[in-house]
């Protein structure tokens, strides 16, 4: 009908989707280039070290992209379910959800199991883990399983009841079977094709088909990272494609709304994905070289006998936080007297692990000697 929205899925074609890859170029090196700068810089990092790094970008991939769908999650129960599967110890663990227990669960498979196939059993196991309890919010959905004709049209609105604007609408339940049965033969098969365009690729397709009544955009990026993973083939994860999303969340559905009406040609989702992908490397380079500090920093310092309170809270200091430090935060950050921290913090200068900042300031605060 004239006037009426056509979606990709509806195209003569679909669902062979293309893309000028000589656009695509220049930032597709730019990408490879960090890959390859960040997966050296791993080579150099101890076991310990990487369990780190891989500790921290797991917890900030669950919370972004759980975020973006407006649910925010309890930092420290993520750490602590993370640290618990990863055989890392952790300050004070807290118990997890079911649900935050789901969604580790999930993304702990898409990496360690990564080279293995992604069939409609697993996808299906993946959304009764991010739903255990049968609901969504206060509205029960069907779990582990495709939707149906019961549960209408799929469509992604918002706005008020009664005035909400449609931005996407899904294919019909009954075609969500077979077009997952296409989604899967070409996910699973082994060809030669860029990993990062392919990721985009399939988060795109996936999201598009829509085939549960909720959580699909958490599966797309899981999904997208399944396919990263395959090409870094690394066990661990050191850089969030999540948390770059999450930070550019208003252009993202954005663009998958522009993309989703227009045609087969997707070049510039695929365009707007990468810089996703090269933001989160440089995040991930950045917090590497954190980590080697960090690393760097205790082995210069093998010898020095430290108490169990300058232990907490130089590791605190060196993974960073708001302003100075000084006396007083010692002693918060301890829980100890003011006289305590400033006995603490002399000691610390006398052995040359801190000294004085020279910035000034109307308290004297202390810095790690370089």
């Amino acid at each position: 009908m004239r006037g009426e929205t056509v979606y990709i899925w509806q195209l003569a074609g679909w669902p062979e989707l293309r893309a000028d890859v000589a656009r695509l170029a220049p930032a597709l090196a730019r990408v490879h280039e960090a890959r390859g700068r960040l997966l050296a810089r791993l080579d150099a990092l101890g076991l310990a070290q990487r369990d780190e790094a891989t500790l921290a970008c797991l917890t900030e991939d669950a919370l972004r992209t759980s975020e973006i769908e407006g649910e925010q999650l309890a930092e420290d129960a993520v750490r602590s379910s993370f640290a618990r599967r990863l055989g890392v110890e952790v300050a004070k663990p807290r118990v997890a959800t079911r649900s935050v227990e789901g969604l580790v669960e999930i993304l702990l498979d898409a990496l360690w199991k990564c080279r293995a196939p992604l069939d409609e059993e697993r996808l299906c196991a993946w959304h009764a883990a991010l739903f255990p309890t049968g609901f969504s919010g206060l509205a029960r959905i069907e779990v582990g399983k495709w939707r149906t004709r019961q549960t209408g049209p799929m469509r992604v609105v918002s706005g008020p009841h009664g005035r909400q604007k449609v931005h996407f609408e899904a294919p019909p339940s009954e075609r969500v079977k077979r077009e997952m049965a296409t989604f899967f033969a070409w996910l699973n098969r082994d060809i030669e094709a860029d990993p990062i365009v392919r990721s985009g690729m399939a988060h795109l397709w996936f999201v598009t088909i829509h085939p549960f009544s909720d959580g699909n955009g958490r599966i797309a990026r899981a999904i997208g990272d399944l396919v990263i993973a395959r090409a870094d083939g690394e066990a661990g994860r050191f850089y969030s494609v999540s948390s770059a999303i999450a930070a550019d969340r208003q252009n993202y559905y954005d663009m998958l709304e522009r993309t989703q009406r227009g045609t087969l040609d997707v070049t510039e989702w695929l365009a707007w994905y990468i810089a996703c992908v090269e933001r989160a490397l440089q995040r991930g380079l950045t917090a590497t070289g954190d980590v080697s500090q960090r690393s760097a920093f205790w082995t210069r310092h093998a010898g020095v006998a430290f108490n169990a309170r300058q232990v907490r809270v130089l590791r605190r200091v060196l993974i960073g936080f708001e302003g100075n430090l000084t006396a007083a935060k010692w002693a918060k950050l301890s829980k100890c007297s003011s006289d305590t921290a400033l006995r603490d913090l002399n000691d610390l200068i006398e052995k040359g692990v801190l000294r004085r900042s020279e910035s000034g300031g109307r308290s004297t605060s202390y810095e790690i000697a370089s």
